[in-house]
């Protein structure tokens, strides 16, 4: 008896594959964000912790990811640069 796959070819079902990969790739950026913070010492506060991990924005995380080798603070961390 052959089974039906289709279901897992429609749009719908990419679209589902698509965001599950983005909002695992902004989980995996959040964690490494934080280990690195932790490991080099930064105090993180719940509200900076509740920003990093609600972020789903993939080009924010990496900036923040990015900043997080040099800044001292998450203040730095999270500040507006021009």
């Amino acid at each position: 008896m052959a089974v039906d796959l289709s279901i897992f070819q429609s749009q719908t079902a990419e679209a589902l594959r698509a965001e599950g990969h983005s909002e695992g790739h902004s989980e995996g950026l959040s964690e490494a964000l934080l280990v690195v913070l932790g490991g080099r010492g930064i105090d993180v506060s719940d509200e900076a912790r509740d920003l990093i991990t609600s972020c789903e924005d993939h080009d924010t995380l990496t900036t923040w990811l990015t900043r997080a080798a040099t800044a001292t603070t998450t203040a730095e961390l999270f500040a507006p640069h021009a």
